[in-house]
């Protein structure tokens, strides 16, 4: 054999993606250009210059948490004609700090953009993706919405709140054709886990720790976690519904993960 096996999988023709300017959502915006899709990129910030300057890119500036750019994005869908939707909510903000740390205005700030920003982007695309028949949704999530990780206690609850929100979803439209999953990363090398490295006191002790907690000894390239998202996009993934996915490099597959280092009798 001269090459490998491959298993095609479809994608839909069009896919709004949210925080598109950055970490994951800028990495699976490309992704998805490579593959042939219609990208509507949602960012607070201006697109990124190389997907801008992609054909079939298009970007709707401004935060998910405000209305006004839903009625963006819906214009620019009723202009394309889109009738195989997708979406993913990747936008999120987190704010490094123990709940004596967290102010009301950044507890508010977070649920807003993690939780809000969520629930409008699915109420703007919704109706056209239920016309259409159905389609997939992909609500970014996190593992520190299951386990507990230190001084995220804002970004972890308002992550558990997208989830309970994202398989709600899911079992209300379910029989409308919508394929509603969640997709919990987690540590890979993109915005929200660089910031929480650069708060650290040691960021490079902090990296190697966290590194060798991860089983494959690496913390996750963030094109990893966007092949997962679009597994879950496509119609290989039909037999998903209200699932949530971890996407954490076995992480989260045992409680604890021994190397030798400590002791134990492990080469």
């Amino acid at each position: 054999m001269t090459s490998s096996p491959t298993l095609a999988l479809t994608l839909p023709q069009t896919v709004v993606v949210t925080g598109a300017a950055s970490g994951l959502g800028y990495e699976l915006s490309g992704l998805l250009l490579e593959a042939g899709c219609a990208v509507i990129g949602v960012d607070r910030a201006a697109a990124v210059a190389d997907l801008a300057g992609t054909a079939g890119y298009s970007h709707v500036e401004g935060s998910v948490s405000d209305e006004g750019t839903w009625r963006g994005v819906e214009a620019l869908l009723e202009a394309a004609g889109a009738t195989s939707l997708g979406l993913v909510t990747a936008a999120a903000i987190l704010d490094v700090g123990t709940i004596l740390e967290t102010s009301k205005q950044m507890l508010a700030r977070t649920l807003d953009v993690n939780v809000v920003g969520t629930a409008l982007a699915i109420q703007a695309l919704l109706p056209r993706m239920i016309a259409n028949g159905g389609g997939p949704i992909v609500v970014v999530g996190s593992v520190s919405a299951t386990f507990a990780e230190q001084q995220l206690s804002a970004y972890s609850a308002s992550k558990a709140a997208a989830r309970a929100l994202a398989r709600t979803v899911a079992m209300d439209h379910a029989r409308q054709g919508i394929r509603v999953n969640v997709l919990s990363p987690g540590p890979m090398m993109a915005g929200l886990f660089k910031r929480h490295l650069e708060s650290a006191a040691d960021s490079g002790k902090f990296l190697a720790t966290r590194a060798n907690r991860q089983p494959g000894g690496a913390i996750l390239d963030p094109r990893q976690v966007a092949l997962s998202v679009a597994y879950l996009l496509s119609d290989g993934a039909g037999a998903f519904i209200g699932a949530d996915l971890m996407a954490d490099g076995g992480l989260s597959t045992s409680f604890d993960f021994r190397t030798g280092a400590e002791g134990a009798s492990i080469d």
